[in-house]
């Protein structure tokens, strides 16, 4: 008599088992190894699409004759910077041109917008000066508010985020950055003034926040490092 375990019946549900288990291995080894070369090959591109990306929006505030170093190897990584409206960690790009200090490129926010948050992007020269700035992130209102974004400003000639650049403390006073209905000297758009007050006071703020940075930023070597690396950065959370 057969015993269960060798019973042709449970030798082909056995043998069955197998080939569909050893089926399924190779399946599994045969899509990771795909995946794993697609995952090679994408690598290269994707991470020079995003390094493309990140110099059009820099390119957008800081001209390219400003410097002459790779950019984005010369970078700090800051941490969370209330003074700069950043709840999150951030990135400082060094601009520097034969060697010497020029400028460098930083994003602030406002979170009082119409809508919330507004993200900017800031390039301030080592002499304090704004190059430019420019609006990265918004959900201001169509049409109305959202004229703070050069893209959607109807005014194609004179954009109303253009009238920041080139300004310097020096040649106006931080206290007078803000929008003329609040008495100082930058113009808003009527029936949108909180998109502008906005924007403007984070400006005069990320202006304050550049001021008080030190010059020892520029002292290492080129290439990633932490705020911690270059000493402590005012008005970042230690």
């Amino acid at each position: 008599m057969n015993t269960p375990d060798s019973s042709p019946h449970s030798v082909g549900i056995l043998r069955i088992s197998l080939r569909t288990a050893t089926v399924m291995l190779l399946f599994t080894l045969i899509f990771t190894t795909l995946m794993a070369l697609i995952h090679q090959a994408t690598q290269a591109p994707i991470a020079a699409s995003i390094e493309a990306a990140r110099l059009r929006l820099i390119s957008e505030v800081l001209p390219i004759e400003a410097y002459d170093n790779d950019l984005l190897k010369d970078v700090i990584e800051l941490p969370a910077t209330p003074a700069l409206g950043l709840q999150q960690t951030s990135q400082l790009y060094l601009a520097r041109k034969h060697g010497a200090p020029t400028a460098m490129v930083f994003e602030a926010a406002a979170a009082d917008g119409y809508s919330g948050h507004i993200g900017l992007i800031l390039a301030v020269s080592v002499k304090g000066e704004l190059f430019a700035v420019r609006v990265i992130d918004h959900k201001e209102t169509p049409g109305l508010g959202d004229y703070i974004d050069p893209g959607k400003d109807k005014n194609k000639d004179q954009p109303w985020i253009k009238q920041f650049d080139q300004r310097s403390p020096a040649q106006l006073p931080l206290e007078q950055w803000r929008v003329k209905k609040d008495g100082g000297q930058f113009d808003q758009r009527s029936g949108a003034t909180i998109s502008a007050r906005a924007v403007t006071n984070a400006v005069a703020q990320a202006m304050r926040w550049a001021a008080d940075q030190p010059g020892s930023l520029f002292d290492t070597d080129p290439g990633a490092a932490s705020a911690s690396d270059r000493g402590h950065l005012p008005g970042a959370q230690p």
